[in-house]
């Protein structure tokens, strides 16, 4: 095990979309048959440029208040046969994860995503955390990371740096999604690494640091 502060094991938290995952093509694609299912026109290609927020917010854009939940459910039920064999891993993002558990760390992944759909993409890629907790965004981040004892949180959005400040932990941030490096900076980020490929080395560093 690493020597971490408190004694404690470590444990890392990632985002998914846009942080492990590129959901772009998948998110598109299951877009697009929401939009064959309903006949209610959705602009996919706008919709992947915005990814983060919870599917709601997106849909809300689309589809009358009242209708939102029900076309939330019809898109999460339509999400397996069309989002996830296209979507790939982000560079770095096994190593990523493999990294954490190599020096005796737990990585989990919290997500705004329905928990089942990111189990499905993870096993597709053969990403391996010890724990996946779907339907949490932002600051309500925080109770997952606390409870699971996270002192790091990995994410790519200004909402994965508040939700790691709100549990306080290290926010390490990738410029990989819809925010830039300096957005992510001003939402108050710790570290900024320009992609996952660069965390392994950060991590070594870090725990050498905490040792």
């Amino acid at each position: 095990m690493a020597s971490h502060p408190a004694s404690r094991t470590l444990t890392v938290g990632f985002d998914l979309d846009m942080t492990l995952i590129d959901s772009r093509p998948g998110i598109h694609a299951a877009y697009r048959a929401l939009t064959a299912q309903t006949g209610v026109w959705i602009d996919a290609d706008l919709a992947v440029t915005r990814l983060g927020p919870p599917l709601e917010q997106e849909l809300a854009l689309w589809f009358p208040a009242e209708q939102v939940q029900e076309m939330g459910d019809l898109y999460r039920s339509l999400y397996p046969a069309y989002a996830v064999a296209p979507t790939p891993a982000l560079p770095g993002a096994r190593e990523a994860v493999t990294a954490v558990q190599a020096v005796g760390g737990r990585a989990i992944v919290v997500t705004a995503k329905h928990e089942p759909n990111a189990k499905l993409h993870l096993a597709h890629l053969g990403i391996e955390p010890d724990e996946v907790i779907g339907w949490l965004w932002a600051e309500a981040k925080a109770e997952a990371l606390r409870e699971h004892g996270a002192s790091v949180y990995v994410g790519d959005h200004t909402g994965d740096v508040r939700g790691a400040r709100a549990a306080e932990a290290l926010s390490v941030a990738v410029p990989t999604g819809p925010c830039d490096a300096d957005e992510l900076r001003a939402a108050g980020a710790d570290v900024i690494l320009d992609d996952l490929t660069a965390f392994p080395e950060w991590l070594r560093d870090y725990t050498a640091a905490s040792a």
